[in-house]
Order: structure tokens, then sequence, then C-alpha cells
């Protein structure tokens, strides 16, 4: 079972646009389309490391781990 670990570290909105664009080709083009605007409208901190973490390593997660995320992505994204 995957241990999750908290993360102290802020993300900015810079480091979340380059981890979109290298995680983009992999996401449902749904997410990948609404995302950025999302971002763009005066998120929280708390937000916006959620999203980073949601983004992060999204490439090397097994389908259920995916089928999750998107879960989520769906949620915040109100998809």
């Amino acid at each position: 079972m995957e241990q999750k670990s908290t993360c102290n570290l802020d993300h900015s909105l810079e480091d979340i646009r380059k981890k979109l664009e290298v995680i983009a080709p992999h996401l449902p083009d749904r997410i990948v389309a609404v995302l950025p605007t999302y971002l763009e409208s005066g998120r929280t901190q708390e937000e916006l490391n959620y999203v980073f973490h949601l983004l992060k390593k999204y490439d090397l997660a097994d389908e259920m781990e995916r089928v999750h995320r998107n879960k989520e992505f769906i949620r915040l994204l109100k998809l």
C-alpha cells in the first residue's frame, strides 16, 4: 500500500504550469482544457499544493490511482 507523505513545500503557480505541461499528454483532455483557467482564478496555496500533488508522477501512477486522481480533478474543476 502506498504511503501518503505530507509535503511542507508550497508550490507556485509556475511550478504547477510546468508540471501540467509535462503531464498533460497523460491526462484526460477535458481536465487539460479546464485546469489552466481553474488555476488562474485566484486559488489558495492549499489548493495549488493539492493540484500539484495530483499532477505529480501522474504518468507513473497505476490505473486505479489515475482513476482516483481524475475523480479529484473532476470534483475540483466541477466537470
